[in-house]
């Protein structure tokens, strides 16, 4: 489906992929396009809700500057994924409990972290933190005594980060599993929002949300921003890759002997990159949607009931080469938690091995926005690849 809507009330446009937006989240968009940094339009994916500052689904091209509060605070969140040997023949409920719990057993989630630092996984990164540590030293302090940056690297985290094994439509099984920078990229995004927040009040900026304080190229902390936000991202694919590793293990230790069949998918959902769009090259935000190029392979998470998908890229200008990230929230986490009850999440989740209880109810499939309607939406965006559906899923 084509651009549903635009929005004319900025500066630029907002080309809008769905015809259902929340005011609030309405609000935000026309608050981005009204910036004077931003180059020829912002675009709207169909999974678009309220975030802060930027709304959540949108891509946003800025010239020479970047707002951090856009890119968010977990820095590189994203999705991995990896289709396995094994069919649905080779699972039983039995099997699956025990993967479930070999899997908890592995990759700690919430707040907990790794008794002991992950030393080869880390090892590319020391030098690179080391660098942004010595010119903002106050990054480190906002972890917590603690939690630790290399203790964390392999782990989960929270709120919709999650663990999934999956059948395809040929009912071969894949992993996938969603999470990002864990602690250390929440000090970096949190720090530089602060940063970017005192530049523009010392500039006298008058800005539509004091969330959309941004840098320019050769501000004061312009460079270091690039040099952090750069290295959360790499932190945040590596920790995907490393809890691949540990997930690959667990099924090893429960399931019939297997392999990884071709390459995985490795795939940011929330970050900035420098692109060329529109005749500009310019730093690209997508703050909830991932990379679409022509060709390119992405993953689409539904909710922890629903199907999730694998995408070809169609390279749509319009998108900036994006598409939504996943199904999108319709309700907050309180709603949730107020609307449905545990009974609710049981009769929803029906069929999946996971969490039943009021630590993820805010979880619930209910709270989120259809995924099919979402994928009919983009259709000029990409074409499915692969449609899964999980039998096991670990919440954060």
């Amino acid at each position: 489906m084509p651009v549903v809507q635009e929005l004319r009330e900025g500066r630029v446009p907002v080309k809008v992929y769905t015809g259902e937006i929340e005011p609030q989240a309405r609000e935000q968009l026309v608050n981005i396009s009204r910036l004077p940094i931003v180059h020829h339009h912002v675009a709207a994916m169909p999974d678009v809700h309220l975030g802060i500052g930027a709304t959540v689904g949108s891509v946003i091209p800025t010239v020479k500057a970047i707002i951090p509060a856009a890119v968010g605070v977990d820095i590189g969140c994203g999705m991995m994924a990896a289709r396995l040997s094994l069919t649905g023949n080779d699972l039983d409920e039995s099997s699956l409990k025990r993967v479930f719990s070999e899997i908890e057993r592995r990759v700690p989630v919430g707040f907990n972290q790794h008794r002991d630092a992950r030393s080869a996984a880390v090892k590319p990164f020391q030098e690179g933190l080391k660098s942004i540590l010595d010119k903002h030293p106050s990054v480190e302090r906002r972890i917590g005594k603690h939690s630790s940056w290399a203790h964390q690297m392999g782990t989960l985290g929270g709120g919709n980060h999650f663990i999934e094994l999956c059948l395809d439509e040929s009912s071969r099984a894949w992993v996938m599993l969603h999470s990002g920078s864990r602690g250390i990229g929440n000090a970096i995004g949190s720090y530089f929002i602060e940063l970017a927040k005192k530049d523009a009040s010392r500039n006298n900026l008058h800005l539509p949300d004091a969330d959309l304080a941004y840098f320019r190229e050769g501000a004061q902390h312009f460079d270091d921003y690039v040099e952090a936000v750069g290295w959360a991202q790499d932190y945040a694919a590596a920790n995907r890759h490393e809890m691949m590793d540990e997930v690959l293990e667990a099924l090893h230790r429960h399931l019939p002997p297997f392999e990884v069949t071709g390459a995985a998918v490795n795939c940011h959902h929330n970050y900035v990159e420098r692109e060329r769009h529109f005749g500009e090259t310019v730093w690209l935000t997508r703050k909830g949607a991932i990379r679409a190029g022509k060709g390119e392979l992405g993953i689409i998470p539904g909710s922890m009931g629903a199907r999730s998908y694998i995408v070809r890229g169609k390279g749509n200008a319009e998108s900036f080469h994006s598409c939504a990230h996943g199904a999108g929230r319709k309700m907050s986490r309180n709603a949730a938690k107020k609307c449905f009850s545990v009974e609710d999440l049981k009769r929803q989740t029906q069929g999946v091995i996971c969490r039943v209880d009021a630590g993820v109810l805010d979880e619930i499939p209910g709270a989120y926005k259809d995924i099919d309607t979402v994928m009919a939406n983009q259709s000029d965006l990409v074409e499915v690849v692969h449609t899964l559906k999980q039998v096991l899923c670990v919440k954060g």
